[in-house]
């Protein structure tokens, strides 16, 4: 979820056949569905879900894949658990024994025992990561920083780019020097060459005045 800004539906669904995961370098996630988890309050007969039905990504049309970055640390990470744990019947990478998703509560539980391990204890009394919905915000987060395009960060995450600056837009801080810079490129007056013009118009002005 930190490194290709799943979300928790998504990485229930994930696939090993979904995953193009080489040796070295980048792969890449085609993700094509989605197993929301849905608790007993909001069932008929107050049962919880256990199957998990594949269902449609969000925003998207059925059948419909969306292909996001898998930098090497994820690759590595994905190729480690599929040696060790294998998969479902099914493929899916995350699954219990059973081969049944993992309940919501499951995983929200583990996160909060890792939170309380790594963190200091003002740490983990803080909002600070205290979902796990919050790795797919912090990935987003991420890459908008690193400079990618809007456009594309919303590809990748699977939501509009109108949605991701009202969501995000507060994200990106302290980007104006690095941004300043295509700017001047695409006008072609490098701040050198302002320099030198400015000590250029100078020198006339002073040769003006020997005169």
């Amino acid at each position: 979820m930190f490194f290709a800004a799943l979300r928790p539906s998504e990485a229930l669904a994930l696939r090993a056949q979904d995953c193009h995961l080489p040796k070295r370098g980048w792969g890449e996630l085609g993700l094509d569905g989605a197993r929301p988890y849905v608790g007993a309050s909001w069932t008929d007969d107050e049962a919880e879900e256990d199957d998990n039905p594949l269902k449609s990504l969000k925003h998207r049309p059925e059948n419909e894949c969306r292909p996001v970055p898998a930098c090497p640390e994820l690759v590595a990470f994905l190729r480690d658990h599929l040696d060790r744990f294998g998969t479902a019947p099914d493929g899916r990478i995350f699954a219990g024994e059973d081969g049944k998703p993992f309940r919501y509560g499951t995983f929200a539980r583990l996160w909060s025992q890792a939170r309380e391990a790594m963190f200091t204890p003002e740490q983990f009394a803080s909002p600070l990561a205290a979902r796990t919905y919050d790795l797919r915000h912090a990935c987003v987060s991420i890459w908008l920083n690193a400079g990618v395009s809007p456009a594309q960060v919303a590809e990748w995450a699977g939501h509009s780019v109108e949605t991701l600056l009202r969501t995000y837009a507060k994200c990106v801080d302290g980007q104006a020097d690095r941004d300043r810079k295509p700017i001047q490129e695409a006008l072609n007056w490098p701040e050198t060459d302002k320099k030198k013009r400015a000590h250029n118009e100078n020198a006339s002005s002073n040769e003006e005045g020997d005169e």
